[in-house]
C-alpha cells in the first residue's frame, strides 16, 4: 500500500501535465534550474570568500611574528 508503483507514477505525471499544461510545466523546469544555478554559483562564491578570507588571516599573523622579531631585535 505504501510503495509507489510505475502505474500510480504514471498516473501522477498525467494529472499534473492536464492540470498545469506543458507550457506552464516547461517554464516552471526552466525556473527551477535558473534558481538552481544560481544557487550554486552562490555556494561556490561563498567557498572562494572564506578561503581569501583563511588566506588573508594567515598572512596577517605571519606578518605579526615577523613584525614582532624585527622589534625583538631592534632592542
Amino acid at each position: 500500500m505504501g510503495e509507489i508503483s510505475v502505474t500510480k507514477l504514471l498516473v501522477i505525471v498525467v494529472l499534473v501535465v492536464l492540470l498545469f499544461g506543458t507550457k506552464k510545466l516547461g517554464s516552471m523546469g526552466a525556473d527551477l534550474g535558473a534558481a538552481l544555478k544560481g544557487f550554486k554559483k552562490a555556494m561556490n562564491d561563498d567557498k572562494s570568500g572564506e578561503s581569501d578570507a583563511d588566506f588573508l588571516n594567515e598572512k596577517k599573523a605571519h606578518d605579526d611574528i615577523k613584525d614582532a622579531g624585527t622589534k625583538s631585535n631592534q632592542n
